[in-house]
Protein backbone atom coordinates (compact mmCIF):
# COMPACT_ATOMS: atom_id res chain seq x y z
CA UNK A 1 0.00 0.00 0.00
CA UNK A 2 1.69 3.16 -0.93
CA UNK A 3 0.60 6.63 0.68
CA UNK A 4 1.79 10.12 -0.27
CA UNK A 5 1.15 13.38 1.60
CA UNK A 6 2.04 16.71 1.29
CA UNK A 7 1.97 19.71 4.42
CA UNK A 8 3.25 22.84 4.72
CA UNK A 9 6.99 23.55 5.74
CA UNK A 10 7.50 22.83 9.53
CA UNK A 11 9.95 25.87 9.45
CA UNK A 12 6.80 28.29 8.11
CA UNK A 13 4.60 27.21 10.43
CA UNK A 14 7.37 27.62 13.50
CA UNK A 15 7.96 31.17 11.73
CA UNK A 16 4.31 31.80 11.73
CA UNK A 17 4.10 30.80 15.79
CA UNK A 18 7.07 32.83 16.18
CA UNK A 19 5.64 35.96 14.56
CA UNK A 20 2.80 35.18 16.56
CA UNK A 21 4.82 35.37 19.88
CA UNK A 22 6.46 38.76 18.67
CA UNK A 23 2.98 40.30 18.01
CA UNK A 24 1.57 39.42 21.48
CA UNK A 25 4.72 40.87 22.82
CA UNK A 26 4.86 44.37 20.82
CA UNK A 27 0.94 44.41 22.55
CA UNK A 28 1.38 44.24 25.26
CA UNK A 29 4.58 46.40 25.54
CA UNK A 30 2.62 49.53 23.54
CA UNK A 31 0.67 50.69 25.91
CA UNK A 32 0.54 54.09 25.08
CA UNK A 33 -0.81 53.60 21.69
CA UNK A 34 -4.18 52.03 21.80
CA UNK A 35 -5.06 52.29 17.70
CA UNK A 36 -1.57 50.68 17.49
CA UNK A 37 -2.12 48.03 20.06
CA UNK A 38 -5.62 47.37 17.71
CA UNK A 39 -4.11 46.81 14.75
CA UNK A 40 -1.17 44.72 16.60
CA UNK A 41 -4.11 42.71 18.05
CA UNK A 42 -5.61 41.79 14.99
CA UNK A 43 -2.15 41.08 13.15
CA UNK A 44 -1.73 38.69 16.11
CA UNK A 45 -4.65 37.42 16.02
CA UNK A 46 -4.53 36.33 12.02
CA UNK A 47 -0.98 35.04 12.76
CA UNK A 48 -2.30 32.56 15.32
CA UNK A 49 -4.91 31.33 13.09
CA UNK A 50 -2.62 30.76 9.98
CA UNK A 51 -0.67 29.10 12.16
CA UNK A 52 -3.34 27.30 14.37
CA UNK A 53 -4.04 25.90 10.84
CA UNK A 54 -0.84 25.15 9.48
CA UNK A 55 -0.57 22.67 12.96
CA UNK A 56 -3.63 21.34 13.06
CA UNK A 57 -3.99 20.62 8.97
CA UNK A 58 -1.61 18.14 8.71
CA UNK A 59 -1.01 16.40 6.31
CA UNK A 60 -3.21 19.02 4.46
CA UNK A 61 -2.87 16.23 0.90
CA UNK A 62 -2.52 12.32 1.29
CA UNK A 63 -3.41 9.86 -0.92
CA UNK A 64 -3.13 6.60 -1.64
CA UNK A 65 -4.60 4.18 -4.16
CA UNK A 66 -8.10 4.12 -2.79
CA UNK A 67 -8.71 8.04 -3.32
CA UNK A 68 -7.62 11.37 -1.30
CA UNK A 69 -8.06 13.14 1.62
CA UNK A 70 -7.78 16.60 2.60
CA UNK A 71 -7.27 17.96 6.14
CA UNK A 72 -8.95 21.40 7.27
CA UNK A 73 -9.15 23.02 10.27
CA UNK A 74 -12.16 21.37 11.39
CA UNK A 75 -11.95 17.95 9.62
CA UNK A 76 -11.14 15.86 7.01
CA UNK A 77 -12.80 15.09 3.87
CA UNK A 78 -11.73 11.81 1.78
CA UNK A 79 -13.13 11.19 -1.83
CA UNK A 80 -12.32 7.82 -4.05
CA UNK A 81 -10.23 8.18 -7.14
CA UNK A 82 -13.45 7.92 -9.65
CA UNK A 83 -14.84 11.18 -8.31
CA UNK A 84 -12.11 13.70 -8.20
CA UNK A 85 -10.22 14.89 -11.07
CA UNK A 86 -7.05 16.55 -10.77
CA UNK A 87 -5.32 18.81 -12.30
CA UNK A 88 -2.81 22.21 -12.58
CA UNK A 89 -3.40 25.65 -12.95
CA UNK A 90 -1.11 28.23 -13.71
CA UNK A 91 -2.15 31.80 -13.03
CA UNK A 92 -0.21 35.00 -13.57
CA UNK A 93 -0.09 36.80 -10.66
CA UNK A 94 2.19 40.38 -9.63
CA UNK A 95 3.99 39.56 -12.71
CA UNK A 96 5.30 35.66 -11.88
CA UNK A 97 3.62 32.41 -13.02
CA UNK A 98 1.96 30.77 -9.74
CA UNK A 99 0.82 27.40 -10.00
CA UNK A 100 -1.91 26.15 -7.96
CA UNK A 101 -3.42 22.14 -7.80
CA UNK A 102 -7.04 22.15 -8.10
CA UNK A 103 -9.42 19.18 -6.88
CA UNK A 104 -12.70 18.84 -8.87
CA UNK A 105 -14.66 16.85 -6.88
CA UNK A 106 -18.11 14.94 -8.51
CA UNK A 107 -20.59 14.79 -8.63
CA UNK A 108 -21.17 18.48 -6.99
CA UNK A 109 -18.34 19.68 -8.97
CA UNK A 110 -16.95 21.09 -5.40
CA UNK A 111 -13.31 22.77 -6.02
CA UNK A 112 -10.63 22.12 -3.65
CA UNK A 113 -7.41 24.79 -4.80
CA UNK A 114 -4.19 23.91 -2.90
CA UNK A 115 -1.03 26.06 -3.37
CA UNK A 116 2.98 25.44 -2.74
CA UNK A 117 2.19 27.09 0.90
CA UNK A 118 -0.56 24.29 1.59
CA UNK A 119 2.10 21.06 -0.08
CA UNK A 120 4.89 21.93 1.17
CA UNK A 121 5.87 21.10 -2.72
CA UNK A 122 5.66 22.21 -5.99
CA UNK A 123 1.72 21.56 -7.35
CA UNK A 124 3.35 20.55 -10.69
CA UNK A 125 5.35 17.58 -9.13
CA UNK A 126 2.43 16.68 -6.31
CA UNK A 127 -0.22 16.03 -9.66
CA UNK A 128 2.47 13.85 -11.08
CA UNK A 129 2.54 11.85 -7.86
CA UNK A 130 -0.76 11.74 -7.97
CA UNK A 131 -1.38 10.14 -11.44
CA UNK A 132 0.67 7.70 -10.54
CA UNK A 133 -1.02 6.80 -7.58
CA UNK A 134 -3.82 6.74 -9.64
CA UNK A 135 -5.27 3.13 -10.55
Amino acid sequence: MTQRSWSPQVSLVALGWALTAAAVLWVVLSAQDPPGRLLLGVVALLLALLSLHGTVARPRLSADEHGLTVRGLFGRRSWPWPQVRVRVDHLRRLGRTVSSLELTVLPDEELVILGRLDLGADPVDVVEQLRALRP
